[in-house]
């Protein structure tokens, strides 16, 4: 503990400069009646449902199909306490300004329980997607393998719920999920892509699919692509327009896109079945069955060699 009391002297008038910019920078603080969705119990509800997802790969272990339906059970009950309590915190905060005086927890249940009544589903699809992981990852041993380590089901997993929540008109929530999945994967999938099943993120570090990216069944990423926009429309005044206009490529079924690939603009179609190849930049669309790959790089290496041993180098 440091000792100087002199210095501690000033912290009333720090503190009273810190809330001076309170009334200066507005947008920077939330000070009202009102709470927040909380991020702590969106991360406690991500959680939950990875066990509803996963069963018997996380928290709980021992599971059997005499006591699932118990453990299930109250997971389900409190995760419909928990999203109803958030939800309804997230829709306070976007109409309290406009109807005070609406009932937020009455809106947030019937969204809560939809999302519930959608999991069944979900799970049909991630099935597809954790095999399209294990059928396209010659390094995959088993299906166990990519639930428990691969860090691109986790991010589609996320997404997934998230683009359920996205759909129901719940705002905060959904993007604070995608974020938790982008903060400890690397991968930022909006959640309000259209992701088709049998998706394949591998490695995946540094992927970006935009909001209004569009992609069919059986596509496969690799790491660093980029799914972009390549121009924004504007209002009058200047400011960039917003709002879900098509701004963001689409991915026909079957395809594949290797690392680093840049791939922009509403517009851009790819089509089926076709190949994208490493750091290929492209802002136009592209037929189906069609591999696109830039020319081979020219390498020279420097550096002293006997003149009796040829120096040879692979591509």
């Amino acid at each position: 503990m440091a000792t100087d009391i002199r210095l501690k002297e000033e912290l009333p008038a720090i503190t009273d400069q810190l809330v001076e910019t309170y009334t200066e920078c507005s947008r920077l603080n939330h000070l009202a009646h009102e709470p927040l969705p909380n991020r702590d119990a969106v991360a406690e509800i991500v959680a939950d449902l990875f066990e509803v997802l996963y069963p018997g790969y996380g928290r709980r272990q021992n599971l059997h199909i005499g006591n699932i339906g118990y453990y299930v059970g109250s997971l389900v009950d409190a995760l419909h306490d928990k999203l109803t309590t958030q939800i309804a915190r997230a829709l306070r905060h976007e109409l309290c300004q406009e109807a005070p005086h609406v009932d937020c927890e009455k809106m947030a249940q019937p969204k809560a329980v939809e999302l519930l009544r959608r999991l069944p589903e979900v799970r049909k699809t991630l099935e597809q997607d954790v095999d399209a992981a294990y059928r396209g990852d010659p390094a995959a041993r088993s299906h166990h393998e990519i639930i428990f380590c691969y860090p691109g089901l986790e991010a589609i997993t996320v997404y997934r719920v998230a683009h359920e929540l996205h759909g129901l008109g719940v705002p905060f929530i959904p993007r604070m999920m995608t974020e938790l999945a982008h903060a400890k994967t690397g991968i930022d999938i909006h959640p309000g892509a259209t992701i088709g099943s049998g998706f394949f993120i591998d490695h995946g570090t540094g992927v970006v699919i935009g909001e209004t990216t569009e992609i069919g069944h059986g596509v496969k990423l690799y790491q660093g692509v980029t799914l972009g926009a390549l121009s924004f429309t504007k209002e009058d005044d200047g400011t960039l327009a917003k709002g879900a206009y098509k701004r963001h490529p689409t991915l026909e079924d079957g395809v594949i896109i290797y690392a680093n690939a840049t791939i922009l603009g509403g517009q851009t179609v790819i089509g089926a079945r076709a190949i994208v190849g490493s750091n290929v930049w492209l802002t136009e669309s592209v037929p189906p069955d069609t591999t696109v790959v830039l020319e081979k790089p020219k390498l020279r290496l420097k550096g002293a060699k006997p003149a009796d041993v040829p120096l040879t180098y692979e591509i």
